[in-house]
């Protein structure tokens, strides 16, 4: 599995990534966060994956077999686990998200990924 996830601060804010990032996956609300369109985002990322199989309310199947995703929401935050997924498909997740100035945080690495924002001020 590999996980992504994306919040937006408010203007004026810089919090500590990591922090943020354990309190947004317990579910915590945290302060300096923008609160998310959330049902929007979803049907964003339906709409551009609508060849792709809807296991579930919050999970897609490639139905050519390269991979799944399961979206998990807080009002603050959008989380994406991948599995087996394709990086051209994670790309166009994080795509999607940009739409909505929110952008990836890799817990992974630990990285966020917010440059772009910063060059458009």
């Amino acid at each position: 599995m590999y996980e992504l996830i994306f919040w937006q601060y408010l203007d004026e804010v810089y919090l500590n990534h990591q922090l943020v990032y354990e309190a947004l996956i317990e579910g915590e609300m945290v302060e300096g966060l923008e609160l998310l369109p959330v049902q929007v985002i979803l049907n964003r990322i339906a709409s551009v994956f609508d060849t792709w199989e809807k296991v579930d309310g919050d999970s897609w199947k490639n139905p050519k077999g390269k991979g799944a995703f399961q979206v998990n929401t807080t009002p603050q935050s959008i989380q994406i686990d991948c599995y087996g997924t394709e990086g051209k498909t994670m790309d166009k997740l994080v795509s999607i998200m940009e739409e909505f100035k929110c952008p990836l945080y890799d817990p992974q690495i630990p990285a966020r990924y917010d440059e772009f924002y910063e060059e458009e001020e």
